[in-house]
């Protein structure tokens, strides 16, 4: 149902809606900085804000990018230094979500937040 109101909303408003998607499709190329720091740098930010969403969305893509497990830890620590006791219990939402794709399950994110499958 969501993900059918939000197929119209983007129908109906495509200049806007969406905007989050084609931002992602060219900030998070590689460039002078690979993509996958800058992936773990926005995963960062999302913990430090509380966003789920975007924690499992940036989750998944640096784990679909090939960042490993102490890629990830360090910059869940970064994001733990900076987020306090807070930063920390949604540092282990994006941890859980890490090991769930390690085991294989299937994670999906909101839809405003979904990785575009290529």
């Amino acid at each position: 149902m969501v993900e059918n109101l939000y197929t119209e909303l983007r129908k109906l408003s495509p200049r806007v809606t969406g905007g989050l998607v084609r931002m992602r499709e060219e900030t998070f190329k590689d460039s002078v900085v690979p993509a996958k720091y800058k992936i773990l740098a926005a995963l960062a930010i999302v913990v430090v804000t509380k966003c789920e969403p975007c924690v499992k969305a940036y989750t998944k893509m640096a784990y679909q990018i090939g960042v490993t497990q102490e890629e990830l830890l360090e910059f869940l620590n970064v994001a733990m230094t900076e987020g306090g006791c807070p930063g920390e219990q949604w540092a282990l939402k994006a941890f859980q979500v890490y090991k769930e794709l390690q085991q294989g399950k299937q994670i999906e994110e909101d839809v405003c937040c979904k990785v575009e499958e290529n």
